[in-house]
């Protein structure tokens, strides 16, 4: 329909005529805490209080984030670094980049095909998946999906002891390449937003029956069933039972990282469960430094909790640990854009600590070290 200029211009100014709204173009996503805030917007409240959640105050989840803030960087010049090689080896096994994925449960909560979507997403990044007990896809089913995926496997030790040699044969036979004992939920941390939401994860959450699909009977996994008497001394008894190298979740100090190495595993991830377990304890990163020196090299030292940038990788590398794993990243990624969510958070960090590689003159991993940094006085 024709209009004058003049009727033109009178609608407008009487606000009849309205512009076309064009939808704004999607904002990529430039850096992890991108994802934390759409992952916010699309999940229920109960599912984000649960991944995001931490015990207490949360005093000890907000400190794995701000103590890296503590430690400044002392960048190297005039090298030549036409050539930054990220890559680095874990247990043996070659991975693009010293950034993984820690064990979290219930990636079903965040994406349909739960995790299967990560284990796709690890595989294409060829970094390492942990996956959890409390996972909600059938082992079988994350393996079939990323056959050619580096895995471990982490453990809740069960107070049935057949329950734990039939999952720990189970995963073997899938191809898992080491066993990951959690260590620090004896019982489970005072997680105030989950009692106020009333999250009951025995009835609220499905899980999966562990048994392989070839058996009939047995006994199943319960959330209840996490073994508080398991100590130091059950260690042989696992160890009997595999010839996967064991791994330790959840270590924060020298006493128990000697401990660690008295009793033969192969490598500690320094970990607070993400600040979910007891609140008030040490950040992750502040307690890195003297797990590295008390085990003196004898084992491989891993860390996760508070990871958000390359620079946090690269301190914590700096620091000693042979590589970082990612929690709630991951399932930020899981729930904005599924597995391409997982591989854009992978891909964004591993760009972030190629350039603080760069910007600080490291060529390659093995030149990362306590050289490049130190504690701010403030």
């Amino acid at each position: 329909m024709y209009l004058s200029n003049h009727r033109v211009v009178s609608l407008a100014w009487s606000g009849c005529l309205q512009t076309p709204l064009i939808p704004a173009p999607e904002m990529p996503f430039v850096c992890l805490t991108d994802f934390q805030a759409q992952a916010r917007e699309r999940l229920s409240k109960t599912t984000w209080d649960y991944i995001e959640g931490g015990a207490g105050e949360g005093f000890t989840k907000e400190d794995n984030i701000a103590a890296f803030k503590k430690i400044r960087l002392r960048p190297r010049y005039l090298k030549d670094v036409s050539e930054v090689d990220t890559r680095t080896i874990i247990q043996g096994e070659k991975i693009s980049a010293p950034i993984c994925i820690s064990p979290t449960g219930f990636h079903c909560l965040a994406w349909p095909d739960g995790e299967m979507s990560t284990a796709r997403a690890a595989q294409a990044a060829d970094i390492c998946y942990i996956t959890s007990t409390y996972a909600s896809c059938t082992l079988e089913d994350i393996v079939a999906t990323a056959p050619r995926g580096l895995r471990w496997f982490q453990l809740y030790v069960q107070r049935d002891r057949q329950l734990n040699k039939q999952l720990i044969q189970r995963v073997e036979s899938l191809g898992f390449k080491a066993l990951v004992i959690t260590v620090d939920v004896p019982i489970t941390g005072n997680r105030r937003h989950d009692i106020r939401n009333q999250v009951d994860l025995k009835t609220n959450l499905l899980l999966k029956d562990l048994r392989s699909p070839k058996e009939s009977s047995g006994p199943c996994l319960q959330m209840s069933s996490i073994d508080p008497s398991n100590c130091w001394d059950d260690l042989s008894w696992l160890q009997s039972i595999t010839q996967l190298p064991i791994i330790l979740k959840g270590i924060l100090t020298k006493e128990d990282a000697e401990l660690a190495v008295k009793h033969n595993v192969q490598g500690i991830i320094v970990s607070n469960h993400g600040g979910r377990q007891l609140d008030e304890v040490l950040a992750s990163i502040d307690a890195l430094t003297e797990v590295v020196a008390a085990v003196k090299g004898k084992i491989e030292v891993y860390l996760d909790g508070g990871i958000r940038t390359g620079n946090d990788v690269l301190k914590s590398l700096a620091l000693g640990a042979k590589c970082v794993f990612l929690g709630r990243p991951i399932l930020w990624g899981l729930a904005c854009k599924g597995e391409r969510g997982v591989e854009e958070v992978l891909n964004i960090l591993k760009n972030e600590f190629h350039t603080s590689m760069t910007l600080t003159g490291c060529r390659s991993v093995a030149e990362i070290n306590r050289d490049l940094i130190q504690f701010s006085r403030l």
